[in-house]
């Protein structure tokens, strides 16, 4: 049984912004516990209650006796706007940083993800590079906020991230080649690379990765130590990681012998 009462929070939260939370470690651990909950945040059990009905009646979470786990054990993911506000000052670290790995020139492939999002936004007015995007709300960003020239990748739209991540999306990527490719992950394990619980956008990613020249990897802390379903690329892959000072210092060690270059922030 895995624990959520650690780090618990020293202030009380909005019901919204606890929800939120609620929703992402229970995608994070596979399960959440009413108890631990309860502590976590400091109200009752009864409030946590509560709360996991209003997350199970937007198909977010799913009742189990004691506590809750994903609507859909082997395929959760979250809506974009609740991804956005997990663990937001430490997204904007890592894009300061990664707009130190935009070339001058040529071109570059952004992939889908809130990550990713934050780093869109602190893309310079003045670029004028080409980027690809796989992702509605990053090219909208970079259209209103850049000078780039802008290409959005076909596909169908997964609601959920706005991204397109099928087998068109695939087919368009695959001819194209860039300078840098900027990507993220939903898990980060220092043996064995980096990993998604979704097949199509595993397929979609290491295509990214065949279609650069070099690879830079946005993850935050909150990543490591994790596996899942699908690993999509293996640190030989990876050229560059870009991580919080918060990471784990072993596996830090680990990732750098293993030849990718760490950039913590």
């Amino acid at each position: 049984m895995t624990s959520t009462a650690t780090n618990a929070n020293t202030t009380p939260l909005f019901q919204s912004q606890r929800q939120r939370e609620i929703a992402s470690l229970t995608m994070q651990a596979g399960r959440v516990e009413v108890a631990d909950l309860a502590v976590r945040y400091k109200v009752t059990t009864e409030t946590i209650r509560r709360d996991l009905s209003e997350l199970q009646s937007h198909r977010l979470v799913r009742r189990v006796h004691g506590g809750a786990v994903p609507w859909e054990t082997a395929g959760f993911e979250p809506l974009l706007s609740v991804r956005n506000d997990q663990h937001d000052a430490e997204k904007r670290r890592l894009a300061a940083a990664a707009v130190n790995e935009l070339p001058d020139t040529g071109s570059v492939i952004i992939d889908s993800g809130s990550t990713l999002a934050t780093f869109a936004r602190a893309v310079p007015a003045d670029t004028s590079i080409r980027i690809v995007t796989n992702a509605l709300n990053i090219a909208q960003v970079l259209s209103e906020n850049s000078s780039a020239d802008v290409i959005v990748i076909g596909g169908k739209v997964r609601k959920n991230t706005l991204a397109m991540v099928d087998t068109q999306a695939i087919a368009a990527i695959e001819p194209i080649t860039v300078d840098t490719l900027f990507i993220s992950s939903d898990a980060l394990s220092a043996p064995t690379g980096l990993s998604t619980p979704y097949r199509e956008e595993a397929a979609l990613k290491q295509a990214m990765i065949r279609s650069a020249r070099r690879v830079v990897a946005l993850v935050d802390h909150s990543k490591f130590g994790s596996e899942m379903f699908i690993r999509f690329a293996e640190w030989s892959d990876i050229d560059v990681l870009i991580t919080n000072n918060e990471a784990d210092a072993t596996d830090v060690a680990a990732i750098e012998a293993a030849g990718t270059t760490v950039v913590l922030t």
